[in-house]
């Protein structure tokens, strides 16, 4: 059981606790956890793979599962810089043998990947499994990580072709991760049995010696914009570009008459802009101009007129494609309803408007 589980457990007992003090005062208000409810929340795994759950997967079913589901957004090889910086490179197999990245050192790497950073594999799992892929995070299976985690532990030289990697040995692909020692454990953070493991860690000393002078401290902080104001709406309204789950970081730049409008009573294009932003649509499209895929009004213009159009672009948007719009693939929304995915279409054939 991860610590999670036990705090939530913990977290549990003490609500239930209290919901029995309660009881016959309040009704229905709260209940404790059920096992599978807690179980479908502890999928964190620990660098120690205390909370990996079995399974297994090879380099060549990760591959499969990675050209129908991640390269639009990474390239077939981890390699893409389109949408996101690679994934795999810069790395060397004398790093696997030493466990540091010598171009961290030297600084001679155009730009870091992720491979290049990363100290623990169990990392890689982790992230895989609680965020991808974008558009339906935490949907693939057990098998299906391993197998994803496989591939890109191939691409960058560290396990064979023909690897199969599972619960069982994860943690000898762990000896092989080039930057394994290149995570610093010699900190507050680190707790102190780590130090008396393996001799790392200095037992939860803090590694800071400064005082808090709190002194001439500000009585407000205000949060500005880093873009000039000009280029705000470069993209469109950024906090309409917001992913379904995580932390929000898109500011609104709507300006006040859009804030306004959404204030009101939803219409049927209102719900419609809610609902593309909502399933991740926004990420990739503006409604003007392109961001990653084709912006929605020149897909309007494109298909302005052909009887077939709605159709058409009903069955790409839940298929995928590629090759219309550029070499960037669009991968398949088969996560969407298909009322809701002739919703999308309607709307963005009618002006993609917002109100």
């Amino acid at each position: 059981m991860s610590r999670f589980s036990e705090t939530l457990i913990a977290v549990t007992l003490a609500v239930a606790a209290a919901g029995t003090l309660a009881d016959g005062r309040y009704t229905g208000v709260g209940r404790p956890a059920l096992p599978a409810e807690i179980r479908a929340w502890d999928i964190d795994v620990r660098p120690d793979f205390k909370g990996l759950r079995p399974g297994s997967g090879s380099v060549a079913q990760g591959e499969e599962t990675w050209e129908a589901k991640c390269t639009s957004c990474h390239g077939s090889f981890g390699e893409s810089n389109e949408v996101h910086t690679p994934l795999i490179g810069g790395t060397t197999r004398d790093d696997i043998r030493t466990g540091h990245v010598l171009s961290l050192v030297k600084g001679d790497a155009p730009q870091r990947t992720a491979i290049m950073k990363v100290a623990t594999v169990s990392t890689l799992f982790d992230y895989i499994n609680r965020a991808m892929p974008l558009t339906a995070p935490k949907s693939l299976t057990n098998d299906e990580v391993f197998g994803l985690l496989a591939y890109l532990l191939n691409q960058a030289e560290i396990v064979p072709a023909d690897f199969v990697l599972s619960d069982r040995n994860i943690a000898d692909v762990q000896a092989r991760m080039p930057n394994r020692k290149g995570m610093s454990t010699d900190h507050g953070l680190w707790p102190g049995a780590a130090a008396a493991q393996g001799g790392i860690g200095n037992g939860g000393k803090p590694d800071v010696k400064n005082s808090a002078c709190m002194s001439r401290c500000k009585s407000e902080v205000q949060v500005a914009s880093l873009l000039p104001g000009y280029a705000e709406t470069a993209h469109g309204n950024l906090a309409e570009q917001n992913r379904p789950v995580g932390p929000v970081r898109g500011k609104d730049t709507g300006g006040k008459a859009a804030t306004e409008a959404r204030a009101a009573a939803p219409s049927d294009n209102a719900a419609a802009t809610k609902l593309a932003a909502d399933s991740g649509c926004m990420a990739c499209h503006g409604v003007a101009g392109k961001i990653v895929g084709p912006g929605y009004n020149d897909v309007a213009a494109k298909y302005k007129g052909q009887a077939d159009a709605e159709a058409r672009l009903a069955a790409k948007l839940k298929a995928g494609g590629q090759g219309v719009w550029g070499s960037l693939p669009m991968p398949p929304q088969n996560q969407l309803k298909d009322d809701d995915i002739r919703r999308l279409v309607r709307w963005i054939l009618s002006g993609a408007k917002a109100q």
